[in-house]
């Protein structure tokens, strides 16, 4: 039986990430990147495709001398991005710490788009990520039929990043296996990859770079080991300082997950953003804004992208089953989805939060009825 494949409605190379469902960082921001390539004319380390200060200012956004605006990727203290970037541009590996929801992924997404054009060469740390994934695997129909060969071996993105001059990310580092972490250590230290079947090795060439991101609130993490922590250059990213700033945040990505949605921009969202954000901070701390409340925090971790996912969810309620303007009504169930994760000592969080916080905020009546309809 023959299969055919209709490839009439494929799009072509340039319009691909039209298509998708979330570009890569180099496909959405293409624009941007040949923008600042083209007027960029400080000192590039080897195979990099911008040089440090233009990776700095495609992450943290800028006005270039032709007048191009290159949108801020992370809002955050100046100095972290700059001391990630700096530490690409030397032998050693870079590790974004942080809790949940702090962008280390996107950070470490768009690092990699800027320095070597691709952030596709990622490993993705899970309890049941393999030694395979970080070294190399087999073609096991070739290695049964010829032995061992170059040809039947399968590089990981790590040995491929190696071999390319690339940069390689390695996503929840603290995810996997520590014996399996500990296959990085060679790699970080001497830049080389044995290959003992075949009696060879893969050395790093120029241009290698590898960032990894880990935390260690989440339940499953592996330590890292001294030997291999001593690898890294360690940046922590730290939680937005204030609302004002995570309400940014939230306000910038929910406006780019919305328009790649094809959902109408809600007029006025802003302030329910800031609801959101409010409330997330404060439980998170433990204190409401003001400092005079002390409250209960739930045991989620109420990240910054977990307010994007609720501001998300609420503007696709207005948009689809409302009149287009995001109220209260449309993150309130988002907001108790992402409080409430354990059903017994949660709900009592929350419960307490709104009778003692939010039911006596002024200008918060149709907030706290619209939780209160939810949580019932």
């Amino acid at each position: 039986m023959s299969v055919s494949v209709d490839t009439t409605s494929v799009e072509p190379s340039g319009n691909a990430s039209a298509r998708v469902l979330r570009p890569h960082a180099e496909d959405a921001f293409a624009d941007e990147l040949a923008a600042l390539a083209a007027q960029d004319e400080r000192p590039r380390p080897a195979r990099w495709n911008l040089s440090p200060w233009a990776v700095a200012t495609y992450l943290l956004g800028g006005v270039l001398p032709d007048g191009t605006v290159i949108s801020p990727k992370y809002v955050g203290p100046r100095r972290i991005v700059e001391v990630a970037v700096s530490t690409l541009a030397t032998d050693r590996a870079l590790l974004l710490l942080g809790v949940p929801g702090t962008a280390k992924t996107w950070v470490s997404e768009h690092l990699a788009a800027a320095v070597s054009g691709d952030s596709t060469l990622l490993v993705q740390g899970t309890a049941g990520t393999p030694e395979e994934a970080i070294r190399y695997g087999w073609n096991y129909a070739q290695l049964l039929a010829n032995g061992p060969s170059r040809d039947a071996l399968v590089p990981s993105p790590v040995m491929r990043a190696m071999a390319e001059g690339a940069t390689v990310r390695v996503e929840e580092l603290t995810r996997i296996p520590a014996d399996v972490q500990d296959t990085l250590i060679t790699i970080l230290s001497e830049k080389t990859l044995p290959i003992p079947e075949l009696g060879q090795e893969v050395q790093a060439v120029r241009g290698f770079s590898l960032i990894a991101t880990a935390n260690d609130r989440d339940r499953g993490v592996n330590e890292l080991s001294s030997a291999l922590r001593r690898r890294f250059n360690t940046v922590v990213l730290p939680l937005p300082a204030s609302v004002e700033a995570e309400v940014d945040i939230v306000a910038r990505r929910v406006d780019q997950i919305g328009r790649s949605l094809d959902l109408p921009a809600a007029p006025d969202g802003i302030d329910e953003i800031r609801r959101v954000v409010t409330v997330f901070r404060e439980l998170r701390a433990g204190i409401t804004s003001d400092g005079r409340t002390k409250v209960k925090s739930p045991s989620g971790t109420l990240s910054t992208a977990e307010a994007i996912s609720v501001v998300t969810g609420g503007l696709a309620l207005a948009a689809h089953f409302g009149d287009g303007v995001l109220r209260a009504g449309d993150v309130a169930a988002g907001i108790l989805g992402a409080v409430v994760r354990d059903p017994a000592a949660d709900r009592v969080v929350w419960q307490e939060y709104l009778e003692a916080v939010v039911r006596e905020r002024a200008g918060w009546t149709d907030f706290y009825r619209a939780c209160r309809e939810v949580s019932a």
